[in-house]
């Protein structure tokens, strides 16, 4: 009689599902709490629209138009004398207030919230709001940056090793996963472990492109600081643009500068690249300052900026996606593809849908675990069990005696 040896196969299998889950084990709790930040912070922009009403962009009437830079920039002049507007920008739903970035006479800085249809200021932030508050906690758990990048952010972005691996690893153990998406199976009543057991594997499943995303970006964001903190770049901007002397007049003091207005400026950029939307512009800083325009083009997760001339009108510097080498077309991408803030409030709500998902899926996979693999991985140490080992192993010379007296008192019977 043979013994029945196990397949190497399902050993395999069992050694990377033992793998699966330990990768997954020592950060549960901090992955949990990463994800469900993460997934609080895609929205985080909509939470302080539901809770602040000095966010929102509520029209006077039903065909109220737009306020273009100029009259912006005079509202707030009128409202806040002393301020130095350094920026406007317009979001990209339309729902929310423009902000208007400036600073006052006493070195303080603050972000204006400016209704685009009165040029009314709504509110004013000077320190951290909810949103900076929520993506601060969650991309660098709020630990300071001093002469580099901080070390929460490598904490974080660390996890996307474990994530990836785990994906990788849960895509071997689960073999055709894809029936889980021609047959998803979530059983309801049999059990806590067998319901937990479905979620896993099911979120899993219809998360895996996801997952992958969110995985690679913070690779990128982990590859990203350790980069500056080595000092390598591989930027092809150059060096930023000055206004040449001799288009510097010569203004007295108390006389008005003789620059081109915003709107002009917005209009040149238009005119320059008809597919681009200015959505900001930025003011000049000093005399040979230039107006900063810039918006979304053709490629929606890159902003394209243009410099231009505030004396003369003339663009002296672009930043188009043509203008950039294909690793950083690749690296720029991959900011606004882990917080999927580029295409509206549609994506956002897709983002948030399966970041809950994913948090759901890391909970799950702490039930599991818990009731699963500290026993299946205390029996992989022990080896099979002596029941195990008796139903295998051969009959011994002592006991084929007693077998075949068996056979004979069986006989006897028939």
């Amino acid at each position: 009689m043979t013994t029945p040896k196990p397949t190497g196969k399902k050993s395999r299998s069992k050694l990377w599902f033992l793998v699966h889950s330990w990768l997954a084990l020592p950060i549960w709790v901090f992955v949990f709490f990463v994800c469900l930040t993460g997934s609080i912070a895609t929205i985080s922009q909509e939470i302080l629209w539901l809770a602040n009403p000095a966010v929102r962009a509520n029209p006077p009437s039903d065909n109220a138009p737009l306020l273009g830079y100029d009259a912006i920039l005079a509202k707030v002049s009128q409202e806040h004398p002393g301020a130095v507007v350094r920026s406007i920008s317009r979001p990209v739903k339309s729902q929310f207030a423009l902000t208007v970035r400036v600073s006052y006479p006493d070195a303080r800085s603050a972000a204006l919230y400016v209704n685009p249809y009165t040029g009314h200021i709504q509110g004013e932030e000077s320190g951290f709001d909810f949103r900076q508050f929520v993506r601060a906690l969650h991309g660098w758990l709020l630990m300071p940056f001093n002469s580099g990048f901080s070390i929460g952010w490598y904490l974080v972005s660390l996890l996307a090793i474990p994530m990836l691996g785990s994906l990788v690893t849960g895509l071997v153990v689960y073999k055709r996963f894809w029936r889980g998406f021609l047959k998803p199976r979530l059983r309801v009543g049999q059990g806590a472990r067998i319901f937990w057991g479905d979620f896993h594997r099911l979120a899993g499943i219809w998360s895996i492109p996801f997952i992958a995303i969110i995985a690679i970006t913070s690779i990128w964001f982990l590859t990203r600081a350790i980069l500056f903190d080595f000092h390598i770049s591989f930027s092809t901007e150059g060096v930023p643009p000055v206004v040449a002397r001799a288009d510097v007049p010569d203004i007295r003091p108390g006389e008005p500068k003789p620059i081109i207005s915003l709107d002009r400026a917005a209009e040149i950029a238009h005119e320059t690249f008809p597919d681009l939307k200015p959505s900001f512009v930025s003011l000049p800083g000093n005399a040979f300052s230039h107006y900063e325009v810039g918006g979304r083009g053709s490629y929606p997760l890159l902003f394209e900026t243009l410099s231009i001339n505030p004396y003369t009108g003339a663009v002296e510097n672009t930043r188009r996606v043509s203008d950039r080498s294909g690793l950083e077309l690749f690296t720029e991408s991959m900011r606004p593809l882990h917080t999927g803030d580029f295409a509206g409030l549609w994506l956002k709500l897709v983002y948030f849908f399966f970041g809950v998902l994913l948090t759901m899926m890391v909970f799950s996979g702490m039930m599991i675990w818990t009731k699963r693999t500290i026993k299946e991985t205390a029996a992989a140490i022990r080896g099979p069990s002596r029941s195990a080992r008796a139903r295998h192993s051969p009959p011994s010379v002592h006991a084929q005696p007693v077998a075949a007296d068996t056979l004979r008192l069986e006989g006897r019977h028939e």
